[in-house]
């Protein structure tokens, strides 16, 4: 016993303890800080303002320096390659929306000059995207509903008051006090101006976010939440589609769950149909898919994609404007699209607040999508963006088209993949993109009348292929991370059985809902020790691990705090096998017991031996097979006043029973916090006795304290 005492004395006295002290940081006062920033800030030299321009405009940074010969071939190829697919991509996404084609095409030109001008990444493709054309779409129809106007396609529309040709007799004028225009106005015209109003108050969202640096929004729209907001809008986009490939009347619905609203529509419509559209929709997609799996089968091989969209788009046209498929068998056209551009005109203020609420999913899913695949391709080419820039920059590329009459735009994954592997290198390639698109809108609109709308309908539905197959990547995703799959599996169903809106909010809460749910019931752990080193692990997960005499190690692997602290409490005593609140209770029982069995013995009560026997040994209390509690605090990240409250609770009620509970592994936050709480008492004086940097650290103190004790019994 004596050697066994000599060696761990030895052990003791070979590890000393660690001693650690706390830098003094000096604290610079609020008012100075912020005199200096506004003193910086408001300081106003040439050097200063030249910056501010060079950081607004990134373009006259890298311009200068731009390597022509090196770069140019890829940034004409990737242009022109880009231009063609964003042509039939934008009048086809203009039945999303819900507007003329004119206006995509506007949209996808002003959007690529200015992303040219004001972006930091090279790479991304910025325009019109299917997700926020669904959702400018779906505020546009409930708008003219509650004007008095038919949203479906195929009502009499003018080309309303925006005239290209002078001869637009057939204007319908609507309520004033609705829509707050200043003169009468078709229902083409309010859609647009519904479309401006809602782009323009998108893009100041932006723009303030950059102002006030809330990019960290985006922090809360997890690839979990976005995958699943797209696949689950994509199911609502492919839904919206298919009256156009069977070619059926059926009212555009509106509220939540119009994905069920439409199929029941399409069913009890379904003998409508038109077997001119439906055979053209099995072509062209039969056609459209047997490219693209070509295209990814031998993507490799081919040096630029193969324009499928475009050269179905023409064909179609040909063979719908010599085959007379409009007049002959009422196939429903594009119509005309007309030449040049309209004369700017501001969005109306009025318009805006009767949509300044949806503008604000539209806002934060346009930056989000944008900021998430500027990243992701600076990582990949090995350059870095600046995301408030990138904020700022999606934010003009919204503001400045709505005077032009365009509509939402941000950054599309399929056409900045289509970028990149097409030899981009810098945002030159939007010029030459945004060049292409002109000479449709100066030229080429016209051809376009002819054109079946459901083989605009085959060409979305065919682009929607990568976010259907997200279905396929289920189990996979299920086995890597279930919580991650349960989101993505609720933001599907919420984004296509509700709304797309309602869907992003769903998936937002449910994915905050589920941190908190794992920081409510946290994996907690009681610890051994590694043979021979002064490492501690989970005793449940590792073989062969000593557990540490008279000692329990309890982990718990969360921030405490209001949520949680019950969990942590029920936790703590089920891992030890003692709650200490029972046993006290318990040991005062049965001290009152013995008091009381003492009297009646006093009184010359007698009991049989046996009987005598078992009353005692009932009486006494169950030993306890440890003196010392040490908390593993690694992982606790904070502490807020219940948790703080809840530790001095434990060692209050532990120490009623003789057992000591020790801190280890705390982080400088945490332990400030038990400071500022008074846990190591008001002069701090027990803090060297409560507090260690490490686990074996506050095993030897427990060790040398228990043989100190043995040593004076003795």
């Amino acid at each position: 016993m004596e050697k066994q005492t000599e060696i761990s004395k030895m052990e003791i006295s070979a590890a000393p303890r660690l001693l650690m002290e706390r830098k003094v940081h000096v604290q610079i006062s609020r008012r100075q800080v912020i005199k200096t920033k506004l003193r910086k800030s408001c300081s106003c030299t040439t050097k200063r303002l030249k910056n501010l321009l060079m950081d607004f405009f990134p373009v006259l940074r890298w311009l200068p320096k731009y390597r022509c010969r090196e770069y140019i071939w890829g940034d004409v190829m990737s242009g022109v390659v880009i231009g063609i697919i964003l042509v039939p991509q934008a009048i086809a996404y203009s039945l999303l929306a819900g507007l003329k084609p004119i206006y995509s095409l506007y949209t996808s030109f002003f959007a690529n000059i200015i992303y040219f001008l004001m972006g930091t990444s090279r790479h991304v493709s910025v325009g019109i995207f299917s997700l926020l054309s669904l959702m400018v779409g779906q505020v546009v129809d409930r708008e003219l509903l509650l004007a008095g106007f038919d949203p479906n396609d195929d009502a009499d529309t003018t080309i309303n008051s925006y005239k290209w040709n002078g001869n637009n007799s057939n204007i319908t004028a609507f309520n004033l006090t609705l829509g707050g225009l200043n003169s009468e106005c078709g229902k083409d015209c309010y859609a647009i101006g519904i479309a401006t109003a809602l782009t323009f108050l998108a893009g100041v969202y932006q723009v303030l976010m950059g102002v006030f640096h809330l990019g960290f929004v985006s922090v809360y729209l997890s690839e979990s939440v976005l995958d699943g907001f797209a696949t689950g809008a994509s199911l609502t986009i492919l839904t919206a589609q298919v009256k156009y490939l069977i070619g059926i009347k059926i009212p555009r619905s509106q509220g939540y769950g119009i994905l069920i609203t439409i199929w029941i529509n399409i069913f009890q419509n379904i003998s409508q149909a038109n077997p001119c559209d439906a055979i053209t929709s099995a072509v062209c997609i039969a056609v459209l898919v047997a490219a693209k799996e070509l295209g990814d089968r031998y993507k490799k091989k081919l040096k630029i994609p193969l324009p499928t969209e475009l050269v179905v788009i023409v064909v179609a046209t040909l063979v719908s404007h010599y085959g007379q498929l409009h007049e002959v068998y009422a196939s429903s056209v594009s119509g005309a699209i007309p030449t040049g551009f309209i004369p700017p005109q501001l969005p109306n203020f009025q318009l805006m607040q009767r949509v300044a609420v949806d503008a604000v999913p539209l806002a934060i899913v346009g930056f989000a999508f944008t900021i998430s695949l500027s990243e992701m391709f600076a990582k990949k080419y090995a350059y870095t963006v600046r995301a408030n820039q990138e904020m700022f920059a999606i934010g003009f590329c919204n503001i400045i088209p709505s005077f032009f009459h365009c509509f939402a735009t941000s950054a599309a994954l399929a056409k900045t993949l289509v970028k990149s592997s097409t030899g981009c290198q810098t945002q030159v390639s939007s010029v030459i993109s945004a060049l292409v698109v002109l000479l449709v809108l100066l030229f080429l609109a016209p051809l376009f009348y002819s054109l079946q709308k459901c083989v605009l309908a085959c060409i979305i539905i065919v682009s929607l292929r990568g976010a259907l197959r997200k279905f396929k990547d289920v189990p996979q995703r299920f086995h890597v991370n279930k919580v991650d799959t349960l989101v993505w599996c609720v933001t599907v169903v919420s984004s296509a059985l509700i709304s797309t809106e309602m869907g992003l909010l769903v998936g937002v809460l449910f994915s905050m809902l589920c941190i908190i749910v794992r920081t409510q019931r946290p994996r907690t752990a009681l610890l051994g020790q590694i043979h021979g080193t002064a490492f501690y692990e989970d005793d449940w997960e590792y073989e062969s691990l000593s557990p540490v005499p008279n000692t329990k190690i309890f982990r718990f692997e969360a921030p405490l705090y209001y949520a949680n602290k019950d969990f942590f409490l029920k936790s703590l005593y089920r891992m030890t096998g003692l709650d200490p609140t029972l046993e006290a209770a318990r040991r005062k029982k049965n001290d009152k017991k013995q008091k009381e069995h003492l009297k009646e013995e006093n009184k010359g009560t007698t009991a049989k031996g046996l009987d005598q026997a078992d009353t005692v040994s009932h009486l006494v209390p169950k030993e306890v097979d440890f003196e010392t509690i040490i908390l593993d605090c690694s992982s606790v990240t904070f502490l807020d006043t219940a948790g703080l409250i809840t530790l001095k609770e434990v060692v209050k009620d532990y120490k009623e029973l003789k057992i000591t509970v020790l801190l280890a592994c705390c982080n400088p936050s945490v332990i400030d916090s038990l400071k500022r709480g008074c846990y190591f008492a008001e002069d701090h004086k027990k803090m060297h006795q409560l507090l260690f940097y490490s686990i074996h650290d506050a095993v030897q103190f427990a060790r040398a304290r228990r043989f100190s004790a043995c040593g004076s019994a003795v």
